[in-house]
């Protein structure tokens, strides 16, 4: 091993492992402790993430309010606003953390407290602006201070068993997405979004509180005290295998977004009940938790891009097959499943994305997340226009078959073709160069 290679490995990693035979400090990738870690990392997750792509929920209510009528773009930013903000503040937000890790805990305490801010002071809101300010700003940037700090006490549990961690946290996401809309409904059509959100904010102030007592930085990490150093590293951008695998990453978002949030619309376009879309939506999400969790084993295990190849392969076919041929309700059901699986599951790649760009220069897993969590955010601020597009300029509905004369012919077209292109990081890799 040469000195760059071993300038390049983590030192999180390196302090971590140091002493395994030290009896008094807890386990990493196991134990109570790291478990507990885990566990407070899924509920986190699942609530900051679930009351974002829960936010349809709202702006179909909010819709039918006289106080919010009629400005329909307006609704629609609220929540591209605070998802957008969480997504591409990351890399700065994780940043900062690697810089100054003895503020984590600080700094997660005023988001939490911005983030609830936020969701109160929607419950005060009579206009789309306030709204936009406080279930848009004011969350997103909360949600961001609170939630991102996460990837750095990942790091510090789990080594062996990153990919897994990771792929649990994606998985609470998910399952956020699916039980959160569900209660939000209930809530809204029995109390109105005043009492819902304040409700919201109850519940969110309790769990995460509870979950905040075990969220903790494991004893033997280097830096959670005394930093490595105050500044950015950023050489690791000068590698070709992070460039590579993040254009795959773009590429898979921009058309990862469109299936999800257009199946209810295509549900309606083939004359079945607006419930046919709302359970394909929450087969999709259920099913986004076992893809994580399964492609995080899969990290764990084998080279990351054996996982992304999996992970392209399955969303083709399920785009290409299923949905092509979702003529019939139980097909979409099908498609909604595999496309959960597969393509949901395409985020618990980023993990083990580092490993390639670690061999020569030295970055932390945590920050490769956060800058491909940004990569997905961009790819949902494209892809919001180029749906709408698509859709606009479709000219096959009623004249061609399958589900490609729904009027959604040319996003499955284009929601396929970018899965494909989540293959570039596998390609690298039979080149020798990821």
């Amino acid at each position: 091993m040469d000195d760059h290679e071993l300038q390049a490995i983590n030192p999180r990693e390196v302090e971590v492992d140091s002493d395994p035979n030290e009896q008094n400090l807890p386990r990493v990738d196991g134990g109570k402790d790291a478990y507990l870690v885990l566990a407070s990392v899924f509920v986190q997750g699942a609530l900051i993430w679930g009351f974002v792509y829960g936010f349809g929920v709202f702006q179909e209510y909010y819709s039918r309010q006289p106080q919010f009528a009629g400005n329909v773009s307006g609704l629609a930013a609220i929540g591209t606003t605070g998802s957008g903000i969480m997504y591409l503040t990351s890399p700065l937000v994780y940043g900062f953390f690697q810089c100054y890790p003895e503020w984590r805990r600080t700094v997660s305490l005023i988001g939490f407290a911005i983030m609830l801010s936020g969701m109160v002071g929607a419950s005060f809101a009579n206009s789309v602006a306030q709204l936009l300010v406080t279930q848009g700003v004011l969350y997103g940037l909360g949600g961001s201070l609170l939630f991102f700090p996460v990837y750095s006490y990942l790091d510090d549990w789990f080594v062996k068993r990153r990919g897994l961690a990771f792929g649990v946290m994606i998985a609470g996401d998910g399952t956020g997405g699916v039980v959160i809309p569900l209660i939000t409904q209930w809530m809204l059509d029995r109390w109105g979004f005043r009492t819902a959100m304040r409700a919201w904010s109850i519940i969110s102030f309790l769990f995460v509180s509870a979950s905040l007592i075990y969220l903790k930085p494991h004893p033997n990490a280097r830096n959670t005290a005394a930093p490595v150093s105050r500044g950015f590293d950023m050489r690791f951008l000068r590698s070709s295998a992070f460039w590579i695998l993040q254009a795959g990453n773009i590429c898979q978002g921009l058309g990862y977004f469109m299936p999800i949030l257009y199946m209810p619309s295509f549900a309606a376009a083939r004359g079945w009940s607006s419930i046919t879309g709302t359970i394909a939506v929450s087969l999709c999400n259920i099913s986004i938790v076992v893809g994580a969790t399964a492609t995080g084993w899969i990290v764990d295990r084998y080279h990351v891009t054996t996982a992304i190849m999996i992970s392209c392969v399955g969303t083709m076919m399920a785009v290409f097959i299923f949905w092509s041929f979702s003529i019939y309700q139980p097909m979409l059901f099908i498609f909604a499943i595999t496309y959960g699986v597969f393509a949901g599951g395409f985020p618990a790649t980023w993990s083990g994305c580092a490993n390639p760009v670690r061999r020569k220069y030295p970055v932390e897993n945590g920050m490769i997340v956060a800058l491909f969590t940004a990569g997905k955010g961009i790819a949902s601020v494209i892809s919001g226009p180029v749906s709408g597009a698509l859709v606009e300029a479709d000219t096959w509905k009623g004249q061609v078959g399958f589900a490609y004369g729904s009027g959604y012919g040319y996003m499955i077209i284009f929601s396929g073709i970018t899965a494909s292109f989540a293959s570039i990081g596998w390609i690298g890799k039979r080149l020798g160069v990821v």
